[in-house]
């Protein structure tokens, strides 16, 4: 089974090294094992050339078996596990820098306490990973996912808003009409244009049509945790998640600024999965805990609105 474990890494990550350097091993070691997964085999599963590898047709068909055999041990352990100690193990999360540390974080210790034989892997970065690729259990995620390889349950819901420090609105006066939008240093996104794109409320402009507004800003990045920063540093105005930002509206710490003149449309916040793990109990217990968390955070960030 080892054997089988790491042909499929190696076929994920396309190098002999590369599948060496994540688990920390000799190349040499990981060409034996192919080595003996061959022989037992009595096929060649593997193309090798200067040009890297390539799986060969038999290579292809053992791959896809391999990837279920594995799937299917770990679903049987975890399950037989979960229900003599619960859920443990380890649960690979990629997730936004903003959200990682303002809602996946603070909420460790209380999973921990919950299942206390979990172990979380935080990979915080805003952009879309390959899940299969990178080994990644949940990938937490909003707006519209269009996969059908992939399972995904809604967590939470969430708006953007405009705010900005109160540092920034005592130096620059606060904007009282989208068009006061032009005097003011406005934060960007370089990541994802659409958050660019402001749209109007009806009636806030231009008779009773809404308008769009494209943003390139005075200043860009293509991280959310960056963004909040830059907001609160009193840099400028940003469009930033209403559930993040409501608590430190209440602590003082952001004013949002033209409240009720841009569109503010909810949209879902998804636990995303593989089709093949979602069943797995380390994979409910986290995602059930996020979804009561978010949960609690909603309530609390409308109670400031």
């Amino acid at each position: 089974m080892p054997d089988v474990a790491l042909f499929v890494r190696i076929a994920a990550l396309g190098t002999l090294s590369a599948a060496a350097r994540e688990r920390n091993v000799p190349v040499s070691q990981v060409t034996r094992s192919l080595v003996r997964l061959e022989a037992a085999c009595g096929v060649r599963l593997l193309h090798r050339s200067t040009h890297g590898l390539s799986l060969t047709d038999e290579g292809d068909t053992f791959l896809a078996y391999a990837a279920r055999l594995l799937e299917t041990t770990e679903e049987l352990q975890t399950e037989l596990s979960g229900k003599i100690s619960g859920p443990s193990g380890w649960v690979r999360v990629s997730v936004s820098p903003v959200i990682a540390q303002l809602v996946v974080v603070p909420s460790l210790n209380g999973l921990y306490q919950r299942h206390p034989q979990l172990h979380v892997d935080l990979c915080a970065d805003d952009r879309m990973v390959d899940m299969a690729r990178e080994g990644i259990d949940i990938a937490i995620r909003t707006g519209t996912l269009l996969s059908e390889t992939l399972v995904a349950r809604q967590i939470g819901r969430s708006s953007r808003s405009l705010y900005a420090s109160p540092a920034y609105l005592a130096r620059c006066g606060a904007p009282r009409n989208a068009d006061d939008l032009a005097a003011h240093h406005v934060i960007a996104s370089s990541a994802y244009p659409v958050l660019n794109r402001w749209v109007t409320s009806a009636g806030a402009k231009r008779g009773d049509k809404g308008a769009d507004i494209q943003v390139s800003g005075q200043t860009r990045t293509d991280n959310s945790s960056v963004m909040l920063n830059l907001v609160q540093q009193g840099v400028g105005i940003g469009r930033l998640m209403d559930l993040l930002a409501r608590p430190l509206v209440a602590r003082g710490e952001l004013v949002r600024v033209l409240a009720g003149q841009f569109d503010s449309p909810c949209v879902p916040i998804y636990a995303v999965m593989l089709q093949e793990r979602h069943r797995l109990p380390k994979i409910r217990a986290c995602i059930d805990h996020w979804a009561q968390w978010l949960a609690q955070m909603e309530a609390a960030s409308a109670s400031v609105a």
